[in-house]
């Protein structure tokens, strides 16, 4: 089965999932069997300069690519629905830029990575991240930047791996300031007529990811708003300035509260506005994603 992309159009029309998923998928199935790997060349292509490395963990396969370089190595993960592509305009001007190791992958169910069955669960995102890493030898010194629900996975990832990453760039992310009550509230009912629609229709891979992380998304957001980012790994905080909910001024303000909040918790942490982005940060200021990491790449050095 092919994955195609959503489609910008579909992004905007659907906001509040961009949090759910967020730009669209996390995984899994409504059917009994998992879809095979994609094979679409748009979707699985390596980024210019990278080789793809296959990776098993716990029986399914990921799609890890790598650009060789020095420490540090900078991990680039991608947001919800998002593969290893997200980051194609980035990788080749960050390696330049660093001569650092740049590690992109695709999640499981994305790109050239298995699809696996069940509620997208964030411990087994965080258990394929430190498989790869491992795999691939990388032992320490990690600056790890991470789009919207990979936000998410990372902060999971450095509270079970604090001295293997020494900074992280979180680039319009999920972060657990947000998640209250009121709000998963409000994203639950914002994209229930979405869901339904889903389950009703026929079984695709973008249906099957979307109920997949609707099932679990109460439970997995409650549990988040109540973790904390550990004071020891540096963290730049950027945030976009139309956020996942342009149009909806109240979850704006909420989105920019949460960042503001998530920057003054801790020491070690830095505010930066993506001035005229919508939450594809990545493609709209890649010239600021890449000076921010460079300079956490610097400082980890």
């Amino acid at each position: 089965m092919t994955y195609i992309r959503p489609s910008r159009r579909l992004r905007r029309a659907l906001p509040a999932i961009v949090l759910l998923i967020p730009a669209a998928g996390a995984l899994a199935a409504c059917d009994s069997a998992a879809a095979p790997p994609a094979t679409s060349p748009a979707s699985t292509a390596p980024t210019a300069g990278s080789g793809m490395q296959t990776i098993d963990n716990g029986g399914h396969r990921l799609a890890f690519y790598v650009t060789p370089g020095a420490a540090p190595a900078i991990v680039l993960d991608s947001g919800g629905g998002e593969d290893h592509t997200e980051w194609k305009d980035i990788v080749a001007k960050l390696h330049a830029a660093t001569g650092s190791e740049i590690i992109t992958y695709d999640r499981a169910g994305m790109g050239a990575s298995d699809e696996v069955p069940g509620p997208w669960k964030v411990e087994d995102a965080v258990s394929d991240l430190t498989a790869g890493l491992t795999r691939l030898g990388v032992t320490g010194n990690v600056v790890l930047v991470s789009h919207s629900q990979a936000g998410e996975i990372a902060t999971y990832f450095v509270r079970q791996n604090p001295r293997l990453v020494t900074g992280a760039v979180l680039v319009d992310a999920n972060l657990p300031q947000f998640f209250t009550d009121d709000e998963i509230a409000r994203l639950v009912a914002a994209t229930k007529p979405q869901v339904d629609a889903a389950k009703a229709g026929p079984s695709t891979k973008e249906s099957r990811q979307l109920i997949a992380t609707a099932e679990s998304f109460v439970a997995t957001q409650h549990a988040y708003h109540h973790v904390a980012w550990p004071d020891a790994v540096p963290a730049v905080v950027m945030v976009s300035e139309k956020t996942p909910f342009d149009g909806s001024p109240e979850d704006v303000r909420r989105w920019h509260d949460a960042a503001k909040a998530f920057a003054a918790a801790g020491t070690g942490r830095t505010l930066v506005n993506a001035d005229g982005s919508s939450h594809e940060v990545p493609a709209d200021r890649p010239d600021l994603v890449l000076a921010e990491v460079e300079k956490m790449a610097a400082a980890g050095r």
